[in-house]
């Protein structure tokens, strides 16, 4: 019979000391001797078949115990130090599969300790949500990460910024468009012209994983062939509003009041990303075709060339004062529930609608790629909101490559109804719209088929001779 090495010599270490036997008597046990069990347990010699067969005999240890703990480790340490809190912190794998291997209790203390951490984040997070909602402000998220940070300022703040809207309408006049000419031809000639810059769409081979790069020296910004022509569009967009009117970027990044550089440049990218659309979508004639189309976002994307996407972004921001829109809101995540984007012209309204319910027509949206879903809902005070759900495709991808798909909603008040083209999609008044919640953390409706977690409001109702619908019954 072949023999096949294996060291595992901290797991049978560990298997020693729980049954409270010395190196002695546990090599006597094996017929080895104390020495040579000595260098097994510190993985200077290896455990054989024989040997393996010989634990499971005498001790009745399962032989998975021994062959796949670390294994099973290594994946979880992986996964921890993914996190953006530690990622960075190692090189590789190597690390891991050491402390899995030498010490497998350290390990499972490691893993034990961060499913805590994220167990007590998510608790604090509902419980801020909750005291948000009864007007109390709270610190006890704690420390943020940037991007949190950025996130938190964007979906607290109304969606408008006034200077930018402004120097984008003058910027959008200068260019002296007639009907029917191209914008992005436009912006292309402006920075050739203004500032020696070439546009150039590069190959996937060339540019395998960057949507965009600014070579400074041969004076060339480079866009992969990936990104669509309304994505290329709005890279192009984004370059012309830093270099035309970067000033008033800079006294909106400076209000957003944010404490570390990192967080300064994703701000700076999220105010240009703003910049663009409004240069895209000019104010005053997207505002007009979006009341004579009643929002239609189709017929916009149509009109003004460019992306569903773009529009919804666009519709969150028509709040200029005395020329305002309908008050959207708007999300974005993927099909495992990330967040990408929230954003509202008053803010997103986390304690009103909450975004988290799982019965909202933006999960739905993923079997239905493409699809428009229309719905009414309403929360557990009553309130309602129409919301409009579609999948969102990302850059091109490659054969073999996974597409990247998100999932967007855009929504409002149900007293708009009227105004919007989607009010007609609804069933008719009379008709019990959608019973949702904020988060199922934060939501005490009874019987929810569609429930994952219990209420952190009320006590689990624990009866062993009666079993609500879900699977967290409360009383």
């Amino acid at each position: 019979m072949a023999e096949r090495k294996i060291f595992a010599g901290p797991r049978v270490r560990r298997i020693r000391n729980g049954l409270g036997l010395t190196q002695t008597a546990m090599a006597e046990a094996l017929e080895i001797s104390p020495s040579y069990l000595n260098l097994i347990e510190r993985n200077q010699r290896p455990l054989t078949v024989q040997l393996l067969l010989k634990l499971a005999s005498v001790y009745k240890v399962d032989l998975d115990e021994l062959q796949g703990e670390a294994g099973s480790n290594v994946g979880q340490l992986r996964e921890i130090f993914a996190d953006p809190l530690l990622s960075g912190e190692l090189p590789g794998d190597q690390e891991l599969i050491e402390v899995a291997e030498v010490a497998p209790n350290a390990a499972n203390g490691i893993v034990k300790l961060y499913r805590a951490y994220r167990e007590q984040a998510g608790r604090l997070s509902d419980l801020a949500e909750l005291l948000a909602r009864e007007g109390h402000e709270t610190s006890l998220s704690g420390a943020r990460l940037p991007i949190d940070e950025v996130r938190d300022q964007i979906e607290k703040r109304p969606n408008f910024h006034a200077r930018l809207e402004d120097a984008a309408e003058a910027f959008h006049a200068d260019l002296g468009l007639s009907a029917g000419d191209d914008l992005g031809v436009a912006l292309k000639g402006w920075l050739r012209a203004t500032h020696g810059i070439v546009v150039r769409a590069l190959p996937v081979q060339t540019m395998p994983s960057l949507r965009r790069r600014y070579d400074r020296h041969s004076m060339r910004l480079f866009l992969s062939e990936r990104l669509s022509t309304f994505d290329q569009l709005r890279e192009v967009a984004m370059e012309v509003c830093l270099l035309s009117f970067g000033d008033q970027i800079q006294s909106e990044l400076d209000s957003m009041a944010l404490t570390s550089s990192e967080a300064r440049r994703l701000g700076r990218f999220e105010l240009a990303r703003y910049a663009a659309h409004a240069l895209m979508m000019p104010y005053v004639s997207f505002l007009s075709s979006a009341q004579r189309a009643r929002y239609d976002i189709d017929v916009l994307r149509a009109r003004f060339n460019v992306s569903f996407e773009q529009v919804a972004n666009r519709l969150t921001m028509l709040q200029r004062p005395g020329a305002q829109g309908i008050p959207f809101f708007m999300m974005e995540i993927d099909n495992a529930g990330n967040r990408f984007r929230r954003a509202g012209s008053h803010g997103f309204p986390q304690a009103k609608f909450g975004g988290g319910c799982p019965k909202l027509s933006i999960h739905a949206a993923f079997a239905l790629p493409g699809q428009l879903l229309v719905d009414h809902v309403e929360m557990p005070d009553g309130s309602g909101f129409l919301t409009v759900s579609r999948t969102l495709e990302g850059p091109q991808a490659g054969f073999g490559e996974r597409v990247r798909r998100t999932a967007l909603l855009i929504g409002c008040d149900i007293s708009h109804r009227s105004e919007l083209i989607y009010g007609a999609a609804l069933p008719q008044e009379g008709t019990p719209p959608i019973a949702i919640g904020t988060a199922c953390r934060l939501c005490e409706r009874p019987g929810c088929l569609a429930r994952a977690e219990p209420p952190l409001t009320r006590p689990l109702g624990l009866d062993e001779m009666v079993t609500g619908l879900s699977a967290f019954d409360f009383q």
